[in-house]
């Protein structure tokens, strides 16, 4: 479908990418272990407990990242002009999704382990209840930005159509 500008058609004619995340290892519990492991400050200088257990760990982090990208098992989540959908790398296969107007806050939940990534949690609120959750995700403060403007675009034109 051609559009005049990219990444932006009516959600009545067709779900178009808006962007796409990949979380991070500070998604499993294993990662955010780590995580927790590589922020020990106790050290002298620059050579910290956390900097040493980063390098004796490096295998291990490798085999937690290569199995977050594996075909059949790796996840991404991916903000459309519809809903925010967790999917599989492999074939896109669609696990869960939230419609963008089934919630109305996000939260940033960052669990121990996770500040080392930079990552966290967004959990979607309809109110007081949680409808979706996305696990560590890469920078949500911007990601949960971008949710709530796609939001926003899309409550505001459903609004302006049933008038």
């Amino acid at each position: 479908m051609k559009q005049s500008i990219a990444g932006v058609a009516p959600a009545e004619t067709s779900e178009v990418t808006i962007m796409t995340v990949w979380p991070t290892l500070g998604a499993s519990g294993a990662g955010r272990f780590l995580g927790r492991r590589f922020m020990i400050r106790w050290g002298i200088g620059i050579l910290t407990l956390g900097k040493v257990f980063a390098a004796l760990s490096i295998p291990v982090a490798l085999g937690l990242y290569f199995a977050k990208i594996m075909p059949f098992s790796g996840q991404c989540y991916r903000l459309t002009n519809r809903r925010v959908v967790i999917e599989t790398i492999y074939r896109r296969a669609v696990q869960s999704w939230v419609e963008l107007d089934r919630f109305d806050t996000i939260e940033v939940l960052v669990q121990p382990g996770q500040d080392w990534y930079r990552a966290g949690d967004l959990v979607f609120r309809q109110g007081q209840i949680e409808t979706f959750r996305l696990m560590g995700v890469s920078r949500p403060e911007s990601f949960k930005h971008t949710c709530l403007d796609a939001r926003r675009g899309y409550v505001g034109v459903r609004a302006a159509m049933s008038r």
